[in-house]
């Protein structure tokens, strides 16, 4: 019998065993159960932000696409305003540009037609200055020429005078030789003395 309590005790330990390591894997059960709610709930919680910022990042994403598809809009809308812009600049640049080149072209007809017209009065500031010259240089030549001649007729003049002058003093002298022997015989005839008189 002993060996029959030996038996038993061994299946008491064992059943007490069994019991308290069922006790112990229930405890351990429970606290997997409670980590695992905990876990879970951890999980639930992550899972609920994630969601929520899922839902989050969605509204954003959604907003900044709308934003994009905004500023795309406003990005067209521009440059089509600037490329408008750009075409009527250019236009009115190249209306000015051809405006200007017309400008330009006339002007420089313009100065050429001056340059000619200054070419030509220049000339004949030159011709109207070679024929005035020419004039004076011949009315010169006349005067001198005039001077000449008029020094020689004064020369031949003073020389006929004096030449006359020559011939009519020896007819005068003989005159007035004349003159005065009739004077004195005039005046011896009144009986006056001609010296002294």
């Amino acid at each position: 019998m002993p060996p029959k309590k030996k038996g038993k005790e061994k299946t008491k330990k064992k059943q007490n065993n069994e019991g308290n390591e069922m006790e112990e894997k229930y405890r351990r059960s429970l606290l997997d159960v409670s980590v695992l709610k905990e876990h879970l709930a951890l999980r639930t919680d992550v899972a609920l932000q994630a969601h929520s910022s899922r839902e989050e990042l969605r509204r954003r994403l959604r907003q900044l696409e709308r934003d994009l598809s905004r500023e795309r809009t406003d990005k067209r809308d521009i440059t089509a305003d600037l490329n408008r812009r750009h075409r009527i600049m250019q236009t009115d640049m190249e209306a000015k540009i051809s405006q200007l080149e017309i400008k330009v072209i006339t002007l420089q007809q313009q100065l050429a037609q001056c340059r000619g017209e200054l070419r030509d009065e220049r000339e004949a500031h030159i011709r109207l200055k070679e024929e005035k010259e020419a004039i004076i240089s011949d009315l010169q030549s006349k005067l001198d020429n005039m001077e000449a001649e008029y020094e020689k007729i004064l020369h031949g003049s003073l020389d006929g005078l004096l030449t006359h002058l020559m011939e009519v003093r020896g007819s005068w002298e003989e005159e007035s030789a004349h003159i005065h022997q009739e004077f004195k015989d005039i005046l011896k005839d009144f009986g006056l003395n001609p010296l002294q008189v």
